[in-house]
């Protein structure tokens, strides 16, 4: 059974940082390009970055140079590490098999605020 499960979520103040962890199972990890999507109070999913599965990353233009990608094949763990967090990145946060967020997991909150 595919299953993705987020963890990492919390409460931080403007400017703090904190790594999201997604831990796959019943797929082979490394054969996808996997992505985070979030999902603000009110708002539809946004997509965030995606890891190819060959290694290329990529980044909206919201997060990019403050959030970072990476995997671990051997883990089969899929990462985000968010700095210099804004109130605006306030979200559910998900990993997903897609970059349209359809197959996720149930996600973690951040949640920044002063």
């Amino acid at each position: 059974q595919v299953q993705v499960v987020e963890s990492g979520g919390g409460l931080v103040q403007p400017g703090g940082s904190l790594r999201l962890s997604c831990a796959a199972y019943g797929f082979l990890f490394s054969a996808y390009d996997m992505s985070w999507v979030r999902q603000a109070p009110g708002k539809g999913l946004e997509w965030v970055s995606t890891m190819g599965k060959r290694g290329g990353t990529y980044y909206a233009d919201t997060v990019k140079g403050r959030f970072t990608i990476s995997g671990d094949n051997a883990k089969k763990t899929l990462y985000l590490q968010l700095n210099n967090l804004k109130t605006e990145d306030t979200a559910m946060y998900y990993c997903a098999l897609d970059s349209a967020g359809a197959t996720r997991g149930q996600g973690t909150q951040v949640t920044v605020s002063p």
